[in-house]
């Protein structure tokens, strides 16, 4: 299957557009530095590799978080690394219809609720995070990507561009609150010194434990620095 790279472009400024992302994304994209992305990216999938997202849901956490409403970001490490899990917003799993281990974690955090037999009882619904992302809340990766079944195998890949993203919304939107969770979303902290970082383990260590997540109150913490702001908290 041949890919144009320009028709992804196209394709992905009309969306940041739709968005308002384009203001702040579009010179990225725009450059020569998304080409690289994409040609390792395409070239990939030319030599027989697999990755997740697919293409089309790799930036969906920037189409569904509206700019102007940002308030928060929520940063992981990858996509989950399963073929047909990861929709593009990070943590969610709207494709599988069913809540992966980290996500079991975080939901018990905000909405609670699981079965004595330990299974999760989340509807399809409550899976798909883009209730978060439509109230303001970006949820992204430190890596957009990964080769199926290899976590951290496209985290040199992204590194430049979530670099340039992390710097913009400093920048241009001092006091969004960050919510970084593991020690890779920790360590670009750095680059956010004009927002209100918190930190927490990432929900997977929990996950590979087999102990409970502690959250360190981040969903709580986020929203009691919103009402601080004058800003309306997210319905978690």
């Amino acid at each position: 299957m041949e890919i144009d790279i320009n028709i992804l472009r196209d394709n992905l400024n009309s969306k940041l557009k739709d968005s308002g992302w384009d203001r702040m994304l579009a010179p990225y994209v725009n450059g020569l530095s998304f080409d690289h992305i994409m040609n390792t990216l395409v070239e990939s999938v030319e030599n027989g590799k697999r990755f997740t997202p697919r293409f089309k849901d790799v930036f969906n956490g920037f189409y569904e978080c509206p700019y102007n409403d940002l308030k928060v970001v929520i940063v992981g490490q990858d996509p989950y690394p399963q073929l047909g899990v990861a929709d593009g917003i990070a943590f969610s799993c709207s494709r599988k219809g069913k809540a992966e281990k980290s996500l079991q974690y975080i939901l018990k955090q905000t909405i609670g609720g699981f079965e004595k037999t330990g299974r999760v009882m989340y509807t399809p619904e409550e899976c798909d995070l883009r209730r978060w992302s439509n109230q303001g809340v970006l949820m992204i990766n430190t890596a957009f990507t990964c080769e199926i079944n290899k976590i951290g195998s496209h985290y040199g890949i992204w590194k430049s561009f979530t670099e340039y993203v992390f710097d913009n919304i400093n920048r241009h939107n001092p006091k969004t609150v960050f919510i970084l969770m593991g020690k890779k979303a920790e360590a670009w902290q750095t680059l956010l010194p004009n927002c209100k970082i918190l930190k927490c383990s990432h929900p997977a260590s929990a996950a590979y434990r087999g102990g409970e997540w502690n959250c360190n109150d981040v969903f709580n913490k986020a929203n009691l620095e919103l009402e601080k702001q004058g800003k309306t908290c997210i319905e978690w």
